[in-house]
Protein backbone atom coordinates (compact mmCIF):
# COMPACT_ATOMS: atom_id res chain seq x y z
CA UNK A 1 0.00 0.00 0.00
CA UNK A 2 1.41 3.40 -0.94
CA UNK A 3 1.90 5.97 1.85
CA UNK A 4 -1.07 8.25 2.35
CA UNK A 5 -0.47 11.86 1.30
CA UNK A 6 0.13 14.60 3.84
CA UNK A 7 -3.07 16.22 5.09
CA UNK A 8 -3.28 19.52 6.90
CA UNK A 9 -5.47 19.48 10.01
CA UNK A 10 -6.68 16.05 8.81
CA UNK A 11 -9.97 15.56 7.03
CA UNK A 12 -12.05 15.47 10.24
CA UNK A 13 -10.86 18.95 11.15
CA UNK A 14 -11.08 20.53 7.73
CA UNK A 15 -14.59 21.84 8.22
CA UNK A 16 -14.54 22.46 12.00
CA UNK A 17 -11.34 24.40 12.54
CA UNK A 18 -11.97 26.88 15.34
CA UNK A 19 -8.30 27.63 16.08
CA UNK A 20 -7.29 31.23 16.67
CA UNK A 21 -6.45 33.30 13.63
CA UNK A 22 -2.78 33.47 14.59
CA UNK A 23 -0.94 31.18 12.17
CA UNK A 24 1.68 28.86 13.72
CA UNK A 25 4.04 26.62 11.77
CA UNK A 26 2.37 23.28 11.21
CA UNK A 27 4.67 20.38 12.16
CA UNK A 28 4.68 17.37 9.88
CA UNK A 29 3.91 14.04 11.55
CA UNK A 30 4.35 10.55 10.17
CA UNK A 31 2.04 7.94 11.73
CA UNK A 32 3.31 4.35 11.46
CA UNK A 33 0.33 2.20 12.47
CA UNK A 34 -1.05 -1.00 10.90
CA UNK A 35 -4.43 -0.90 12.66
CA UNK A 36 -6.94 1.32 10.76
CA UNK A 37 -9.00 1.82 13.93
CA UNK A 38 -6.03 3.12 15.90
CA UNK A 39 -5.05 5.29 12.94
CA UNK A 40 -8.54 6.82 12.94
CA UNK A 41 -8.20 7.61 16.67
CA UNK A 42 -4.93 9.45 15.96
CA UNK A 43 -6.59 11.39 13.12
CA UNK A 44 -9.36 12.47 15.51
CA UNK A 45 -6.78 13.58 18.08
CA UNK A 46 -5.04 15.63 15.43
CA UNK A 47 -8.32 17.17 14.33
CA UNK A 48 -9.33 18.13 17.87
CA UNK A 49 -5.89 19.30 19.00
CA UNK A 50 -5.12 23.02 19.24
CA UNK A 51 -1.81 22.26 17.52
CA UNK A 52 -2.56 21.85 13.83
CA UNK A 53 -0.25 19.49 12.03
CA UNK A 54 0.23 17.76 8.71
CA UNK A 55 -0.32 14.03 9.12
CA UNK A 56 0.75 11.15 6.90
CA UNK A 57 -0.21 7.55 7.63
CA UNK A 58 1.70 4.41 6.65
CA UNK A 59 0.97 0.83 7.70
CA UNK A 60 4.44 -0.75 7.95
CA UNK A 61 8.11 -0.04 8.38
CA UNK A 62 8.77 -0.69 4.70
CA UNK A 63 6.23 2.02 3.79
CA UNK A 64 7.78 4.27 6.43
CA UNK A 65 11.19 3.91 4.77
CA UNK A 66 9.67 5.07 1.48
CA UNK A 67 7.99 8.03 3.17
CA UNK A 68 11.17 9.03 5.04
CA UNK A 69 13.12 8.92 1.80
CA UNK A 70 10.73 11.48 0.29
CA UNK A 71 10.49 13.84 3.27
CA UNK A 72 11.76 13.79 6.84
CA UNK A 73 8.91 14.79 9.19
CA UNK A 74 9.22 16.71 12.42
CA UNK A 75 7.80 13.81 14.43
CA UNK A 76 7.05 10.11 14.04
CA UNK A 77 4.14 8.48 15.88
CA UNK A 78 5.23 4.87 16.12
CA UNK A 79 3.23 1.75 16.94
CA UNK A 80 5.47 -0.98 18.38
CA UNK A 81 3.54 -3.87 16.83
CA UNK A 82 4.03 -3.66 13.07
CA UNK A 83 3.98 -6.50 10.54
CA UNK A 84 7.71 -6.03 9.83
CA UNK A 85 9.03 -4.52 13.09
CA UNK A 86 8.33 -5.33 16.72
CA UNK A 87 9.07 -3.52 19.97
CA UNK A 88 12.25 -1.51 20.38
CA UNK A 89 13.45 -2.78 17.02
CA UNK A 90 10.95 -0.40 15.43
CA UNK A 91 12.46 2.59 17.31
CA UNK A 92 15.94 1.61 16.19
CA UNK A 93 14.83 1.27 12.56
CA UNK A 94 13.26 4.74 12.53
CA UNK A 95 16.39 6.25 14.05
CA UNK A 96 18.59 4.50 11.51
CA UNK A 97 16.66 6.14 8.65
CA UNK A 98 16.05 9.57 10.24
CA UNK A 99 18.06 10.15 13.40
CA UNK A 100 17.10 13.83 13.47
CA UNK A 101 13.36 13.20 13.83
CA UNK A 102 11.46 13.16 17.14
CA UNK A 103 9.81 9.81 17.98
CA UNK A 104 6.68 9.35 20.10
CA UNK A 105 5.79 5.72 20.78
CA UNK A 106 2.16 4.52 20.86
CA UNK A 107 1.57 1.75 23.41
CA UNK A 108 -1.32 -0.32 24.71
CA UNK A 109 -2.80 -0.10 28.21
CA UNK A 110 -0.52 -2.80 29.59
CA UNK A 111 2.66 -1.62 27.85
CA UNK A 112 3.76 1.42 29.84
CA UNK A 113 7.03 -0.29 30.77
CA UNK A 114 7.65 -0.85 27.08
CA UNK A 115 7.01 2.84 26.48
CA UNK A 116 9.54 3.78 29.16
CA UNK A 117 12.03 1.38 27.61
CA UNK A 118 11.46 3.04 24.24
CA UNK A 119 12.25 6.46 25.76
CA UNK A 120 15.43 4.99 27.23
CA UNK A 121 16.27 3.66 23.77
CA UNK A 122 16.01 7.13 22.24
CA UNK A 123 12.33 7.99 21.77
CA UNK A 124 11.26 11.40 23.05
CA UNK A 125 7.96 10.30 24.66
CA UNK A 126 5.25 7.63 24.72
CA UNK A 127 1.45 7.80 24.67
CA UNK A 128 -1.05 5.15 25.75
CA UNK A 129 -3.67 4.49 23.09
CA UNK A 130 -7.20 5.37 24.19
CA UNK A 131 -5.97 7.30 27.23
CA UNK A 132 -4.90 10.56 25.54
CA UNK A 133 -6.89 13.77 25.34
CA UNK A 134 -6.41 16.07 22.30
CA UNK A 135 -4.77 18.81 24.38
CA UNK A 136 -2.28 16.35 25.89
CA UNK A 137 -1.67 14.82 22.48
CA UNK A 138 -0.80 18.15 20.86
CA UNK A 139 1.42 19.14 23.77
CA UNK A 140 3.24 15.77 23.68
CA UNK A 141 4.01 16.13 19.96
CA UNK A 142 5.18 19.72 20.37
CA UNK A 143 7.37 18.91 23.38
CA UNK A 144 8.83 15.86 21.67
CA UNK A 145 9.88 18.01 18.72
CA UNK A 146 11.38 20.62 21.05
CA UNK A 147 13.22 17.99 23.08
CA UNK A 148 14.71 16.53 19.92
CA UNK A 149 15.80 19.96 18.74
CA UNK A 150 17.38 20.66 22.15
CA UNK A 151 19.13 17.29 22.02
CA UNK A 152 20.53 18.04 18.58
CA UNK A 153 21.62 21.50 19.70
CA UNK A 154 23.39 19.93 22.67
CA UNK A 155 25.18 17.44 20.43
CA UNK A 156 26.21 20.25 18.06
CA UNK A 157 27.47 22.35 21.00
CA UNK A 158 29.52 19.47 22.37
CA UNK A 159 30.98 18.82 18.92
CA UNK A 160 31.81 22.52 18.61
CA UNK A 161 33.54 22.51 22.00
CA UNK A 162 35.54 19.42 21.08
CA UNK A 163 36.49 21.04 17.78
CA UNK A 164 37.59 24.19 19.62
CA UNK A 165 39.77 22.09 21.92
CA UNK A 166 41.27 20.30 18.94
CA UNK A 167 41.88 23.63 17.22
CA UNK A 168 43.69 24.88 20.30
CA UNK A 169 45.97 21.83 20.27
CA UNK A 170 46.65 22.28 16.57
CA UNK A 171 47.29 25.99 17.10
CA UNK A 172 49.90 25.23 19.74
CA UNK A 173 51.61 22.96 17.24
CA UNK A 174 51.40 25.37 14.29
CA UNK A 175 52.32 28.51 16.25
CA UNK A 176 55.55 27.57 18.03
CA UNK A 177 57.71 29.64 20.32
CA UNK A 178 61.03 30.18 18.51
CA UNK A 179 63.95 28.43 20.17
CA UNK A 180 66.50 31.25 20.28
CA UNK A 181 69.49 31.72 22.57
CA UNK A 182 71.75 34.69 21.83
CA UNK A 183 71.61 35.75 18.19
CA UNK A 184 70.87 39.35 17.25
CA UNK A 185 67.54 38.67 15.55
CA UNK A 186 64.00 39.81 16.39
CA UNK A 187 60.99 37.73 15.29
CA UNK A 188 57.45 38.83 14.46
CA UNK A 189 55.12 36.04 13.33
CA UNK A 190 51.45 35.92 12.43
CA UNK A 191 49.03 33.16 11.49
CA UNK A 192 45.55 33.89 10.07
CA UNK A 193 43.13 31.08 9.06
CA UNK A 194 41.33 31.60 5.74
CA UNK A 195 37.66 32.58 5.61
CA UNK A 196 36.66 29.20 4.12
CA UNK A 197 37.23 27.25 7.34
CA UNK A 198 37.06 27.68 11.07
CA UNK A 199 39.81 25.16 11.60
CA UNK A 200 43.42 26.04 11.32
CA UNK A 201 44.81 25.04 7.96
CA UNK A 202 48.09 23.49 6.94
CA UNK A 203 50.39 26.56 7.03
CA UNK A 204 53.28 26.18 9.49
CA UNK A 205 56.51 27.87 10.55
CA UNK A 206 59.32 27.60 13.08
CA UNK A 207 62.55 29.32 14.17
CA UNK A 208 65.41 27.49 15.92
CA UNK A 209 68.98 28.45 16.88
CA UNK A 210 71.54 25.67 16.80
CA UNK A 211 74.32 25.07 19.30
CA UNK A 212 76.81 26.84 17.00
CA UNK A 213 74.69 30.01 16.93
CA UNK A 214 73.19 29.41 13.47
CA UNK A 215 69.63 30.69 13.17
CA UNK A 216 67.34 28.35 11.21
CA UNK A 217 63.84 29.27 10.02
CA UNK A 218 61.09 27.40 8.22
CA UNK A 219 57.83 28.30 6.56
CA UNK A 220 55.55 25.82 4.77
CA UNK A 221 52.10 25.14 3.44
CA UNK A 222 50.24 21.82 3.21
CA UNK A 223 47.70 21.77 0.37
CA UNK A 224 44.07 21.70 1.42
CA UNK A 225 42.27 22.67 4.64
CA UNK A 226 41.03 20.85 7.69
CA UNK A 227 42.29 18.86 10.66
CA UNK A 228 44.23 16.31 8.59
CA UNK A 229 46.19 19.03 6.82
CA UNK A 230 46.75 20.95 10.06
CA UNK A 231 47.99 17.82 11.80
CA UNK A 232 50.35 17.12 8.89
CA UNK A 233 51.68 20.68 9.13
CA UNK A 234 52.36 20.14 12.85
CA UNK A 235 54.13 16.84 12.10
CA UNK A 236 56.36 18.47 9.48
CA UNK A 237 57.20 21.40 11.74
CA UNK A 238 58.18 19.17 14.67
CA UNK A 239 60.17 16.88 12.36
CA UNK A 240 62.00 19.92 10.93
CA UNK A 241 62.95 21.15 14.41
CA UNK A 242 64.22 17.68 15.33
CA UNK A 243 66.32 17.47 12.15
CA UNK A 244 67.78 20.94 12.73
CA UNK A 245 68.78 20.12 16.29
CA UNK A 246 70.30 16.88 14.99
CA UNK A 247 72.43 18.79 12.48
CA UNK A 248 70.55 17.65 9.35
CA UNK A 249 70.18 20.51 6.84
CA UNK A 250 69.93 21.15 3.09
CA UNK A 251 68.63 18.58 0.59
CA UNK A 252 68.91 15.72 3.09
CA UNK A 253 66.67 17.61 5.52
CA UNK A 254 64.00 18.26 2.87
CA UNK A 255 64.21 14.65 1.69
CA UNK A 256 63.57 13.39 5.22
CA UNK A 257 60.60 15.74 5.53
CA UNK A 258 59.19 14.37 2.29
CA UNK A 259 59.49 10.82 3.61
CA UNK A 260 57.53 11.82 6.69
CA UNK A 261 54.90 13.62 4.63
CA UNK A 262 54.39 10.61 2.35
CA UNK A 263 53.92 8.37 5.38
CA UNK A 264 51.58 10.74 7.24
CA UNK A 265 49.39 12.32 4.55
CA UNK A 266 45.75 11.25 4.58
CA UNK A 267 45.30 11.35 0.79
CA UNK A 268 47.78 10.52 -1.97
CA UNK A 269 47.37 13.85 -3.78
CA UNK A 270 48.27 16.07 -0.80
CA UNK A 271 51.57 17.93 -1.17
CA UNK A 272 53.49 20.54 0.80
CA UNK A 273 55.67 23.50 -0.11
CA UNK A 274 58.33 24.98 2.14
CA UNK A 275 61.35 27.23 2.42
CA UNK A 276 64.07 26.42 4.95
CA UNK A 277 66.87 28.89 5.65
CA UNK A 278 69.90 29.22 7.90
CA UNK A 279 72.11 32.15 8.85
CA UNK A 280 75.41 31.22 10.58
CA UNK A 281 76.42 33.39 13.51
CA UNK A 282 78.04 36.60 12.28
CA UNK A 283 77.50 35.70 8.61
CA UNK A 284 76.51 38.24 5.97
CA UNK A 285 74.58 35.72 3.90
CA UNK A 286 71.57 33.41 4.20
CA UNK A 287 71.42 29.81 2.93
CA UNK A 288 68.09 28.94 1.36
CA UNK A 289 66.48 25.64 0.38
CA UNK A 290 63.17 26.01 -1.45
CA UNK A 291 60.66 23.25 -2.28
CA UNK A 292 57.89 24.66 -4.45
CA UNK A 293 57.36 27.62 -2.12
CA UNK A 294 57.06 31.27 -3.23
CA UNK A 295 59.88 33.75 -2.71
CA UNK A 296 60.39 36.17 0.17
CA UNK A 297 60.88 39.86 0.84
CA UNK A 298 64.24 41.38 1.79
CA UNK A 299 64.00 44.64 3.76
CA UNK A 300 67.21 46.68 3.93
CA UNK A 301 68.29 49.07 6.67
CA UNK A 302 68.01 51.92 4.14
CA UNK A 303 64.28 51.30 3.67
CA UNK A 304 64.38 49.29 0.46
CA UNK A 305 62.28 46.18 -0.19
CA UNK A 306 63.21 43.54 -2.79
CA UNK A 307 61.77 40.22 -3.88
CA UNK A 308 64.11 37.25 -3.37
CA UNK A 309 63.42 33.93 -5.07
CA UNK A 310 66.23 31.42 -5.49
CA UNK A 311 66.35 28.24 -7.56
CA UNK A 312 64.47 25.42 -5.90
CA UNK A 313 63.09 21.93 -6.26
CA UNK A 314 59.60 20.42 -6.42
CA UNK A 315 57.04 20.55 -3.63
CA UNK A 316 57.12 17.61 -1.23
CA UNK A 317 55.05 14.70 -2.49
CA UNK A 318 54.84 15.85 -6.13
CA UNK A 319 57.87 13.90 -7.35
CA UNK A 320 58.64 11.51 -4.47
CA UNK A 321 62.32 10.74 -4.04
CA UNK A 322 63.52 13.48 -6.40
CA UNK A 323 66.07 14.86 -3.92
CA UNK A 324 66.56 17.92 -6.11
CA UNK A 325 66.59 20.82 -3.66
CA UNK A 326 69.69 22.96 -4.14
CA UNK A 327 71.10 25.19 -1.40
CA UNK A 328 71.46 28.80 -2.55
CA UNK A 329 73.28 31.66 -0.79
CA UNK A 330 71.89 35.20 -0.79
CA UNK A 331 73.70 38.25 0.67
CA UNK A 332 72.23 39.52 3.94
CA UNK A 333 73.17 43.18 4.42
CA UNK A 334 73.77 44.53 7.92
CA UNK A 335 70.51 45.41 9.67
CA UNK A 336 68.40 43.64 7.03
CA UNK A 337 65.18 41.72 7.56
CA UNK A 338 63.69 38.72 5.74
CA UNK A 339 59.92 38.32 5.44
CA UNK A 340 58.71 34.76 4.82
CA UNK A 341 55.07 34.07 3.98
CA UNK A 342 52.66 31.57 2.46
CA UNK A 343 50.84 32.13 -0.83
CA UNK A 344 47.56 32.97 0.88
CA UNK A 345 48.96 36.47 1.38
CA UNK A 346 49.01 37.31 -2.35
CA UNK A 347 46.53 34.92 -3.98
CA UNK A 348 43.40 36.83 -2.95
CA UNK A 349 41.26 38.31 -5.74
CA UNK A 350 41.32 42.11 -5.82
CA UNK A 351 38.42 44.28 -6.91
CA UNK A 352 35.38 42.61 -8.43
CA UNK A 353 37.09 40.57 -11.17
CA UNK A 354 39.30 37.51 -11.13
CA UNK A 355 42.61 39.38 -10.95
CA UNK A 356 44.78 38.37 -8.01
CA UNK A 357 47.08 40.58 -5.98
CA UNK A 358 50.02 38.44 -7.09
CA UNK A 359 53.69 38.69 -6.22
CA UNK A 360 54.18 42.04 -7.94
CA UNK A 361 51.19 43.52 -6.14
CA UNK A 362 52.47 42.24 -2.80
CA UNK A 363 55.91 43.71 -3.46
CA UNK A 364 54.27 47.05 -4.27
CA UNK A 365 52.36 47.01 -0.98
CA UNK A 366 55.52 46.11 0.94
CA UNK A 367 57.41 49.03 -0.60
CA UNK A 368 54.63 51.41 0.40
CA UNK A 369 54.99 50.18 4.00
CA UNK A 370 58.81 50.05 4.04
CA UNK A 371 59.16 52.75 6.72
CA UNK A 372 57.10 50.85 9.30
CA UNK A 373 58.57 49.00 12.27
CA UNK A 374 58.53 45.16 11.98
CA UNK A 375 55.32 44.49 13.90
CA UNK A 376 53.39 47.30 12.21
CA UNK A 377 54.81 46.25 8.84
CA UNK A 378 53.55 42.66 9.17
CA UNK A 379 50.12 43.56 10.55
CA UNK A 380 49.51 46.32 8.01
CA UNK A 381 50.71 44.17 5.10
CA UNK A 382 48.19 41.46 6.00
CA UNK A 383 45.42 44.00 6.57
CA UNK A 384 46.06 45.75 3.26
CA UNK A 385 45.93 42.42 1.39
CA UNK A 386 42.68 41.60 3.21
CA UNK A 387 41.18 45.00 2.36
CA UNK A 388 41.98 44.58 -1.34
CA UNK A 389 40.17 41.22 -1.32
CA UNK A 390 37.16 42.53 0.62
CA UNK A 391 34.85 42.68 -2.42
CA UNK A 392 35.49 38.96 -2.92
CA UNK A 393 34.83 38.09 0.71
CA UNK A 394 38.38 38.51 1.98
CA UNK A 395 41.39 36.22 1.79
CA UNK A 396 40.18 32.68 1.22
CA UNK A 397 43.41 30.87 2.06
CA UNK A 398 45.41 30.65 5.28
CA UNK A 399 48.17 33.21 5.76
CA UNK A 400 51.40 32.75 7.71
CA UNK A 401 54.03 35.51 7.88
CA UNK A 402 57.41 35.46 9.65
CA UNK A 403 59.54 38.63 9.88
CA UNK A 404 63.20 38.08 10.88
CA UNK A 405 65.19 41.24 11.62
CA UNK A 406 68.94 41.02 12.19
CA UNK A 407 69.79 44.07 14.29
CA UNK A 408 73.31 43.05 15.23
CA UNK A 409 73.04 43.18 19.05
CA UNK A 410 74.94 40.33 20.59
CA UNK A 411 72.29 39.87 23.30
CA UNK A 412 69.41 40.53 20.92
CA UNK A 413 67.02 37.59 21.34
CA UNK A 414 67.54 37.29 25.08
CA UNK A 415 66.73 40.96 25.53
CA UNK A 416 63.98 40.78 22.89
CA UNK A 417 62.11 38.11 24.83
CA UNK A 418 62.59 39.94 28.13
CA UNK A 419 61.26 43.18 26.66
CA UNK A 420 58.37 41.53 24.85
CA UNK A 421 59.84 42.34 21.42
CA UNK A 422 59.15 38.81 20.23
CA UNK A 423 55.59 38.76 18.86
CA UNK A 424 53.69 35.85 17.38
CA UNK A 425 50.19 34.44 17.04
CA UNK A 426 46.86 35.04 15.38
CA UNK A 427 45.99 38.68 14.92
CA UNK A 428 47.13 40.60 17.99
CA UNK A 429 48.01 37.56 20.10
CA UNK A 430 51.45 37.90 21.71
CA UNK A 431 53.81 35.64 23.53
CA UNK A 432 57.03 36.28 25.37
Amino acid sequence: MAPQPWTSGVRLAAENDTAPARQLPQPSVLLIEDDPGDALLVEELVADSALKMRLRWVRSMSEAREALALEVPDCVLLDLHLPDAQGLEAVSMVQSHADQVAVVVLTGLAEEETGLAAVTAGAQDYLVKGRVEPELFGRAVRYAIQRKQAEQAGVALKASQMQAQENARLERGLLPRPLLNSAGVDVVARYRPGRAQALLGGDFYDIVQGADGTVHALIGDVSGHGPDEAALGVALRIAWRTLVLSGVTGPEQVGRLEEIMLAERAKPYIFATLTSLSVPAGAQHVRLTRAGHPGMLLRTAEGGVDWVEVAGGPALGVVPGALRWPVEEVPLPAGAALVLFTDGLFEGHVGTGRRRLGEEGLLGLARELAALAPEAFVDTLIQRAEDLAEDQGGLADDVAVVHLHWHGDGDGPTRAVAEGRYKTGIGEQRRG
